[in-house]
């Protein structure tokens, strides 16, 4: 038995389920639209862990460099990426990611749907290809917080 999608969206994030419902009631033009405005607004990797870029994990299935570090703090979850800004797709996405799941508990990022980029219906305006790197970033992220708790 699959769980239909209005199903995958209540086990998202509070913060998360408001993105994903701005996305579903947008065509997927002006999903590309806002894509590249949480692009435009994803935060700089701060100073401190720019020294430690080395030691962060690569996501190698996205097709550009993308580096990411999690941390738990009080018990809440806060992700960090290092994406060019000649990325926007995956870094639109990260942006998501990152304002949907930061300050949540390890368990709220662990029960979210591996396949957000479809209930953001990203599905329908980006390929394939790209699709995989997307997926694979949650995936990455979700690994980070199983080994911090």
């Amino acid at each position: 038995m699959s769980i239909d999608s209005q199903d995958k969206v209540a086990l998202c994030p509070a913060a998360l389920q408001t993105i994903i419902a701005q996305f579903q009631e947008a065509t997927p033009r002006e999903r590309l639209e806002y894509l590249l405005e949480y692009a435009m607004d994803l935060p700089d990797m701060p100073s401190r862990l720019q020294e430690k870029r080395d030691e962060m994990e690569q996501v190698h299935e996205c097709q550009t460099p993308v580096f990411l570090h999690t941390e738990l703090n009080d018990g809440k979850v806060e992700f960090f990426f290092d994406i060019p800004p000649e990325s926007p797709t995956v870094r639109g996405y990260a942006s998501i990611l990152a304002e949907g799941l930061n300050q949540t508990t390890p368990a709220e990022v662990l029960t979210t749907p591996d396949d957000v980029y479809h209930l953001l219906g990203l599905h329908e305006a980006i390929t394939p290809q790209r699709l995989r790197g997307l997926h694979a970033l949650l995936v990455y992220m979700k690994r980070q917080v199983q080994k911090l708790v």
